[in-house]
């Protein structure tokens, strides 16, 4: 888009505040009065439209993101509500609700998921954030009429809740999303542990190493202090390096996936910090929070969806593509309807597939 110069109404966006019981005395201390933006379409206020009800769509933004920012002005782009305005005056989207919710953290994010080492974000939204917006707003408040969406870790909330929340969703779409963990986040792992070992207790010394000395307290996955001191760190800092960026990541990816309230900061990681072997009983852990892994266990309630749509780009620098194809592998072989689609990019800068899958979204969920 050249020029944001829009000859349609655009509908409006409210700021609103909602103090969460769900998130507090969560274990990182974050906020539990969050902001929540709400996108009203433009039909929404029209006296033909007057006691009309509307399908609902939740965005999940990914790591590092706010649904806040997916309200913000854009130069020479859309922001959410600017694309689904267009897309609605086009005709290639029937009118609904768009909820942004805010699950930022200070691990960078969450997936999502409920997580006992930076809290229940899962609960969050479908006890808490569905009820109020169903009482604040004219939705059509079933799950056959509400549906979310989102990109990378979004992404992966998308096709996790559409696995374990069905009750509360009739419609999913990742962008994206977190799939494959062995392509994903392994190769993510040695920079990380490099990073980390900046902050060891006592600095690493040339010379000769005793390596079964070294990797006391770090063979097991638990933080032997470097990982908490790491956090401190850049909890300090006003702008993060890319390789400090790219551990709090993985960090946040350890709190959701393996938790171990008796652990130190109530979680482990899957390798050695000190030697980069993976543990096998760690990993295990992660492996159960993978799409892939999951199908089987969630076929009823994947096929009990209205509409699936997966998308990724297949220059995806994160290699997600290859755990977006398993995935569709797998719900083809279970009989899942889906929709899955491929295109030439990467996984950044790709909110344009929203012209894909908000159409999706609002056929697979209108009244």
């Amino acid at each position: 888009m050249a020029l944001k110069r829009p000859a349609w109404n655009e509908g409006r966006t409210l700021l609103l505040e909602h103090t969460s019981a769900v998130l507090a005395d969560n274990p990182l201390g974050d906020p539990h009065q969050r902001k929540l933006a709400v996108w009203l379409p433009p039909q929404y206020d029209q006296p033909a439209y007057k006691g009309k009800r509307f399908p609902v769509l939740f965005d999940l933004v990914g790591f590092m993101g706010s649904g806040l920012s997916h309200v913000n002005w854009k130069n020479f782009d859309e922001n959410v509500p600017e694309r689904a305005a267009r897309l609605i005056h086009e005709g290639k989207m029937g009118p609904a609700i768009l909820v942004f919710p805010d699950c930022f953290t200070s691990l960078g994010g969450n997936q999502y998921i409920n997580s006992s080492a930076i809290g229940n974000y899962a609960d969050y939204l479908t006890r808490e954030l569905i009820p109020f917006v169903d009482r604040e707003f004219r939705t059509l408040a079933s799950r056959d009429h509400r549906g979310c969406f989102g990109k990378s870790s979004g992404g992966y909330g998308a096709i996790i809740h559409g696995m374990k929340y069905a009750k509360y969703w009739g419609a999913v779409a990742s962008h994206s999303g977190d799939a494959h963990f062995e392509f994903v986040y392994l190769h993510e792992w040695p920079a990380t542990l490099t990073e980390l070992m900046k902050h060891r207790k006592i600095a690493r010394l040339a010379g000769a190493i005793n390596v079964l000395k070294e990797e006391k307290g770090a063979a097991g996955g638990i933080d032997d202090g470097r990982i908490k001191a790491f956090l401190d760190h850049v909890w300090k800092k006003e702008k993060l390096s890319d390789g400090e960026g790219h551990a709090l990541m993985m960090i946040a990816m350890a709190a959701s996936y393996d938790t171990d309230p008796k652990a130190p900061l109530g979680f482990r990681v899957p390798l050695n910090m000190e030697t980069g072997e993976l543990i096998d009983a760690r990993w295990k852990a992660w492996l159960k929070h993978d799409p892939v892994q999951l199908v089987a266990r969630h076929r009823d309630a994947l096929k009990s969806l209205k509409g699936i749509f997966i998308d990724c780009g297949w220059r995806d620098q994160y290699q997600i593509h290859y755990g977006a194809r398993i995935l569709s592998k797998q719900l083809a072989a279970a009989k899942i309807k889906h929709t899955y689609e491929e295109f030439d990019d990467t996984h950044s800068g790709v909110d344009y597939r929203m012209d894909r899958s908000l159409p999706f979204l609002t056929r697979a969920l209108k009244p």
